[in-house]
């Protein structure tokens, strides 16, 4: 039985995972496509390679009991007339449940092309079976405030930054007469700041996961924040002899081909932007698949609930390859959504909503507010394009995705509460005998 139980937590995981991909991970190179700095095929498999790295390398080693803490295990143990079996039983049911309903949700949106939070998902669900397990005092509704608050947080803040970024790089080399001449002169400052931003994120989301914590004591604060900085000067330093080389030919050349010399060589900064950016999404959000999936191991394994738990490896690694078939598979749909239907994207508009979007989401991470990668890159993309005007932005495609966002709580939550309450019918006392079992009891 314990076999079985385990088998089918870790088919929903997978499921999660391959949602995941289809989905969320799309989004990290909807720039590059949309630019046209890479094609569907080598963005898929850039994208396989950087989000199964962050996952098994960066990804949550130790992750919360209970999915962004949004449900209270004390109160779940504390119910009365309640053993502990039987609550532990119960966890492994709510987590099941919410992996495989937020999976579902995932997967119907993406079946309509629609981009939406895999973060979101699976604590709607969370919620939702908490509260027809002990009531709405189980959930943590300052958490869910912070949640709903970064609906607009994050999508709002990455759009002003885009904003602010197209319309720096527009005034000051695309509208110039010479644009070949003067991005030699500016474009090194955008890439100290692009590498800046890279070299943080990779400093910041994780790098003691790599490398032994006590080799890198000194990496933190002032010190990351100066490293990042080097890696940011040597790089503008290095495109400032490259570009020079680049465009010195073209100083002459009549506009429309100084502007299209110009596109091209901010395409390559957004491929490596865009694949930050998924490396950084399969560090943070494997864990929608796995921290459910690692919970239930773990009862499994101690009987008991713990509040934080380890992820063994093979579990990192199946969220990793889940992500990366399910992107493999199904992710062109989100991906021509977010790359090509909001807006038309070029490179110079796809390096600022990546840039944006990867500064939104490290800023918010360091204050420790739940950020959707999703909701900020889009809201990045808007930003670009309402720095063209208004008439830039595709109103339909966006009213489609906010209203698909607004849902997906409330939905992935009455998903969850369905399955949970069919799974409790079927599969409550089997699990509580399985946890007997367990304890020797």
């Amino acid at each position: 039985m314990l076999t079985f139980f385990l088998l089918l937590t870790a088919g929903f995981g997978l499921y999660m995972a391959w949602t995941i991909g289809a989905n969320d991970v799309a989004n990290s190179m909807a720039d590059a496509v949309g630019s046209k700095a890479c094609s569907i095929k080598q963005a898929v498999i850039a994208a396989g390679i950087c989000e199964f790295a962050g996952a098994v390398l960066v990804g949550a080693h130790v992750t919360d009991t209970v999915r962004k803490g949004i449900v209270k295990p004390e109160i779940l143990t504390a119910i009365p007339g309640i053993s502990a079996e039987e609550a532990a039983a119960l966890i492994v049911l709510i987590m099941m449940s919410a992996l495989l309903s937020a999976a579902l949700w995932l997967h119907l949106a993406t079946f309509f092309g629609v981009p939406v939070s895999t973060t979101h998902s699976i604590v709607g669900a969370i919620a939702g079976c908490g509260v027809i397990a002990a009531g709405f005092s189980v959930v943590n509704w300052t958490k869910m405030g912070q949640i709903v608050a970064s609906w607009f947080i994050s999508p709002v803040a990455g759009g002003i930054i885009g904003f602010l970024i197209f319309t720096l790089i527009s005034k000051l080399i695309l509208q110039h007469y010479r644009p070949a001449r003067v991005a030699t002169r500016y474009a090194p400052f955008l890439i100290l700041f692009t590498f800046f931003i890279v070299a943080a994120a990779i400093v910041f989301k994780g790098l003691k996961h790599i490398v032994a914590e006590e080799n890198i004591a000194w990496l933190t604060g002032h010190a990351a924040l100066a490293v990042s900085a080097l890696v940011g000067i040597a790089a503008a330093l290095f495109s400032r002899w490259y570009l020079g080389r680049k465009l010195e030919v073209y100083f002459r050349k009549e506009l429309t081909l100084q502007l299209e010399r110009v596109e091209k060589v901010f395409a390559p900064l957004v491929f490596i932007t865009s694949c930050t950016v998924a490396f950084a999404h399969g560090a943070n959000d494997v864990a929608n698949s796995v921290g459910p999936l690692a919970a239930v191991v773990e009862i499994f394994k101690t009987g008991t609930v713990a509040m934080k738990v380890p992820v063994p490896v093979w579990v990192l690694m199946l969220g990793g390859g889940g992500i990366v078939v399910g992107l493999a598979m199904y992710g062109y749909r989100v991906m021509r959504t977010v790359g090509e239907k909001i807006t038309r994207i070029t490179p110079s508009r796809g390096l600022a909503a990546d840039i944006a979007a990867m500064t939104t989401v490290l800023v918010c991470s360091r204050l420790k507010l739940p950020v959707s990668t999703t909701h900020t890159l889009v809201g990045s993309i808007m930003g670009v394009a309402l720095a063209r005007g208004i008439g830039a932005v595709d109103k339909d495609v966006t009213r489609k995705i906010f209203g698909s966002w607004l849902i997906t709580v409330p939905v992935a939550a009455l998903f969850a509460i369905t399955i949970f309450i069919l799974g409790r019918w079927l599969l409550l006392e089997r699990l509580t005998a399985l946890i007997l079992e367990i304890n020797g009891s």
